[in-house]
């Protein structure tokens, strides 16, 4: 199996939100657990974060109809 994992600033860019909002989010349960990748390296499981994206689409789309 292949898992993608995005850093950062690729994680900034898809979803919109601030390294702030993320972390924070991340604290509260909200957003997705990074993965270590060693010493102060973290990354985002791709497939997390798309699924993330789709359940807040979904949500947006219910609340409008």
């Amino acid at each position: 199996m292949t898992h993608t994992i995005l850093r950062l600033p690729a994680v900034k860019a898809s979803t919109g939100l601030s390294r702030s909002t993320i972390y924070l989010r991340v604290a509260q349960g909200a957003f997705p657990q990074p993965v270590s990748l060693g010493g102060r390296a973290v990354g985002w499981l791709e497939a997390e974060i798309q699924e993330w994206l789709q359940r807040r689409i979904d949500g947006s789309r219910k609340a409008k109809g």
